[in-house]
């Protein structure tokens, strides 16, 4: 089981993104739920609610952000990696997904490192 530092960080971001269109709020809903079932042990409909959430509204960062935390719980690490990096471009200056990302690159890179070794 993953460490709940990953259930920390899907709370920190949600409230990063300022709510606009009719789009963004439909996306909102479907991110919280995911905050929601993911805060009981259900991985699988988070991802697929942060993926809704990605589909309805394309430039809402903290729906990609959470949705790397939950790839990365599941150990879709190749998935987790695109969705930080699109996390990142949509905001470049949001602190908790740059601390996500950095200790997502650490953990995966140390992992990677042992087993190569």
């Amino acid at each position: 089981m993953r460490p709940s530092w990953l259930l920390a960080a899907l709370l920190l971001t949600l409230g990063s993104a300022p709510l606009a269109a009719d789009a963004r709020s439909d996306a909102h809903k479907q991110v919280e739920f995911g905050i929601a079932v993911a805060q009981r042990g259900l991985w699988r409909e988070a991802i697929y609610r942060w993926e809704r959430a990605v589909q309805i509204d394309p430039s809402y960062a903290a729906a990609h952000n959470n949705l790397a935390i939950a790839y990365e719980h599941e150990g879709e690490l190749d998935k987790a990696r695109t969705a930080y990096e699109k996390a990142i471009e949509l905001e470049p200056n949001n602190t908790f997904i740059k601390q996500n990302y950095e200790l997502f690159k650490e953990i995966n890179d140390r992992t990677t490192r042992q087993d190569t070794q």
